[in-house]
């Protein structure tokens, strides 16, 4: 039973057994996904609509319902009388409800204008939107080469375990021969126990960075989770900056341009069609004291000329506005720019030292097994050899340091300048 157990368990392809795999940019596609300010795009667009709706509608009829009863002290009588004509003067009770339909024929761009300018503020609340979520990239980036330096950690302290694991099997044949001591095995051991106690840190330190990524993107990461390790030659450093923040700065200008447009409105003249349909006392005969029901008709041209008085003063706060966001402009670009001249000097300076790591590490690693033979020889201590072995080792952690701190500046002037 166990042999056909065995040979099912072999039978099963590869990728079942495969661990999961993570790449960064798709780490940035999923946090931005799971992040809840996403759901606000579908909640301005909702918005929108219902304003455009509602600007819309000022082209249909307008309907008003009045009622009126009064009493009033003197009313309007004819100042003379004919012979056998008895002519009744109006009651001073009166009485009135009306119906009042307007159509608006030309509003002078008002609606309009309402339109564009809902348009206007839901594509800057989108802006503002991509600028919110457009920060989640940095906060992924941050976690990521976090935990890939801390892959290359373990990886390393793997390493230096075998390292010195030889040397504890090598020490333990000298004590045999006579050339080495109990002492010097445990000196030894304390470095291997020291090893353990870094990967444990280590590996909880890559536990909690991993919790905060799977918060992040939404998805649940065990500790058997790889994230890929992106290719320097792949990446492409640019100056150009294309960062969403100049889109937002773009729409609030132009917002603010079509409110400026928009002030002529308010002097503009109105044309519309009007009906009032009454029933009352006295109707339009004021000489019939009875209840009749009755009708007004006609076209409506208004025109306010109030605006006029502060439509300069109104463009011109608008435009300080507009300067205002330019000098924000300005001032976002240059700061971007030293961003990214840092940056820039960051990636050249991990360059740099890239240069020198391995043949560091060579060095190192000839001192060290010069050190083993003096100590084969007996002309050197363990500890003495220890230390050589640990300098190896952090020459080695200073490469891998390096190496993901290139990495990271890349992705971080990428960050900066969106591209």
């Amino acid at each position: 039973m166990k042999k056909y157990l065995l040979l099912f368990l072999f039978s099963i392809p590869f990728p079942a057994f495969s661990q999961a795999t993570l790449q960064l940019e798709v780490c940035h596609q999923k946090a931005k996904a799971n992040y809840p300010l996403i759901r606000r795009y579908e909640l301005i667009e909702k918005s929108k609509e219902y304003n455009l709706s509602n600007a819309g509608k000022g082209y249909l009829p307008q309907f008003s319902l009045s009622a009126k009863a009064s009493y009033q002290s003197e009313v309007t009588r004819i100042p003379i009388s004919v012979p056998g004509i008895d002519i009744k003067g109006l009651s001073k009770d009166q009485y009135s409800a009306t119906i009042d339909i307007t159509q608006t024929i030309w509003d002078g761009g008002v609606i309009g204008s309402k339109k564009n300018i809902t348009n206007a503020n839901a594509d800057v609340e989108k802006k503002q939107l991509d600028v919110d979520l457009y920060t989640i990239n940095d906060r992924v980036n941050q976690l990521y080469f976090g935990i890939l330096l801390l892959d290359a950690k373990l990886t390393q302290n793997e390493l230096l375990q075998e390292e010195l694991l030889r040397n504890y099997n090598l020490i333990s044949s000298y004590i045999q021969n006579g050339i080495a001591n109990q002492a010097d095995l445990d000196a030894i051991k304390v470095e291997q126990l020291k090893t353990v106690q870094n990967k444990t840190q280590l590996l909880s330190n890559r536990r909690s960075y991993l919790d905060m990524l799977a918060l992040l993107i939404g998805e649940s990461l065990d500790k058997s989770t790889i994230l890929q390790k992106p290719e320097r030659e792949d990446l492409i450093n640019s100056s150009q900056v294309n960062r969403p923040e100049l889109e937002l700065f773009d729409a609030q200008l132009n917002s603010l341009e079509i409110q400026k447009k928009s002030i002529k409105t308010g002097y503009m003249p109105k044309l519309g069609l009007f009906l009032t349909g009454g029933y009352g006392k006295p109707g339009l005969n004021m000489l019939d004291n009875d209840f009749s029901p009755y009708y007004i008709g006609g076209v409506r041209l208004s025109w306010n000329f109030g605006s006029l008085y502060t439509q300069k003063n109104d463009k011109k706060l608008i435009e300080i506005n507009q300067d205002n966001l330019l000098t924000q402009r300005e001032t976002f670009l240059f700061n971007t720019s030293l961003e990214t001249t840092q940056e820039q000097q960051e990636i050249e300076k991990n360059r740099d030292l890239l240069k020198y790591d391995d043949e560091i590490i060579s060095l190192r690693n000839n001192v060290k097994r010069a050190a083993e033979a003096k100590v084969a020889n007996g002309t050197l201590t363990v500890t003495d050899l220890m230390r050589e072995i640990n300098n190896e080792d952090l020459a080695k952690q200073d490469k891998i340091q390096h190496e993901i701190e290139l990495l990271l500046s890349i992705y971080n002037l990428k960050y900066t300048t969106n591209n």
